[in-house]
């Protein structure tokens, strides 16, 4: 029994799953966001968003999406599926959906004749990574799987237009490529666990459109860059993981480090592990601090949310030393018997009357569970 279940005749319904999302983070502040189909809906859905240190700590999406392709016998079966201008989907991969499972990862299954394939996509922990994991269940003649990542390479809150500053080249990397489309962005290292072929075939695809852009009155309509394609043949029963980050893998360890984070995330399901798994993903660590996001996609971390929620967080993990680090995060911005709105302002901002109460009111519920470290009396004394 899963924690979540779906209609399995509903699966390939678009009015069905398209309305329905999928939103996964890590403690890196990176989100994968996507509905339950794989057609992103709004622009701030995205398989790898991350916060981007030149542009002060903005989320931006960087991939956007993945198209998968299964060939066998020269016949192509695209598994991937895009809105565009004017309401027309293409390719219609939802069509071959099978099964949707959510356990501590994801998993949907794909039937194109006589060959099951299944997906798993997972973020690493603390690294701005997604691992995408494929297993070929069946098969009954030899299968290639292409692979054909869209970029974006913006603001969540933009959208990408077809430009001529684009970069257009890619780098070479350990079984893949690197790629970086404007200046100021880091590399984004798209590799494979085998040996693959990239077919460079860079072109723009027009007017994506965002159905729930369109909905709320605003700009919908997006291009997203393709640098070209990976492909690989895959043999029954075989895994492949697909991983894109912002630091180069090593492919031979990535099976073992998306089983390494698969198991961080495995033991018995129950009512209150879900809720404490869901509760993990608004912790956000950098360094030595610890921060609390106040909502994804949207937000970053706001003072006076993360006071009132971290006693009931810390609680929930009962791990009173991350309420420490977030205080400690914290503490070195107070001034004048205030904190500011948001950290992580390019200049801080001290509006809110009662984020300081709420902070008093923080020691005093981790006073009731621990008695409070020396050096917070320091930090107050300044």
């Amino acid at each position: 029994m899963h924690y979540l279940e779906f209609d399995k005749e509903q699966l390939v319904n678009l009015e069905y799953s398209l309305f329905k999302e999928i939103l996964r983070s890590n403690r890196a502040g990176s989100y994968l966001s996507t509905t339950l189909n794989g057609c992103n809906t709004r622009k701030y859905h995205g398989l790898l968003v991350c916060p981007i240190e030149n542009f002060g700590g903005e989320k931006h999406v960087l991939l956007s999406s993945l198209d998968e392709t299964v060939i066998q016998n020269e016949a192509e079966f695209n598994l991937g599926i895009h809105r565009y201008k004017g309401g027309t989907y293409e390719p219609k991969g939802h069509k071959y959906i099978q099964n949707v499972e959510f356990d501590a990862i994801p998993k949907i299954t794909y039937r194109v004749g006589g060959v099951v394939l299944t997906k798993e996509r997972l973020l690493v922990e603390k690294e701005e990574q997604i691992l995408i994991k494929y297993t070929l269940e069946e098969a009954k003649s030899p299968t290639t799987l292409r692979l054909k990542p869209f970029l974006a390479f913006r603001n969540i809150h933009q959208l990408s237009k077809a430009n001529m500053f684009v970069n257009r080249k890619f780098g070479k990397a350990k079984n893949g490529i690197k790629a970086c489309l404007y200046e100021g962005y880091p590399d984004l290292f798209m590799q494979c666990s085998k040996a693959v072929d990239f077919v460079g075939v860079p072109d723009w695809y027009y007017d994506v459109e965002y159905l729930k852009e369109l909905n709320r009155g605003y700009e919908y309509l997006e291009d997203l860059f393709v640098p070209g394609y990976f492909e690989f043949p895959m043999k029954k029963g075989e895994s492949v993981v697909f991983a894109a980050g912002l630091t180069e893998a090593n492919p031979v360890s990535l099976k073992q480090r998306f089983t390494k984070e698969q198991n961080k995330r495995g033991g018995k399901e129950t009512f209150n592990s879900v809720l404490e798994r869901a509760a993990q993903q608004f912790i956000m660590y950098e360094g030595y601090t610890a921060d609390i996001i106040a909502g994804f996609p949207w937000y970053n971390s706001i003072t006076r949310q993360t006071f009132i929620s971290l006693p009931g967080l810390c609680r929930s993990f009962n791990d009173p030393k991350l309420c420490e680090k977030i205080l400690d995060s914290y503490l070195k911005y107070f001034n004048d018997g205030f904190f500011p709105d948001q950290i992580k302002d390019k200049e801080l901002q001290y509006h809110s009357a009662d984020t300081s109460l709420w902070f008093i009111w923080v020691i005093q519920q981790y006073l009731k569970k621990r008695t409070i470290r020396s050096c917070f009396g320091k930090h107050m004394a300044k």
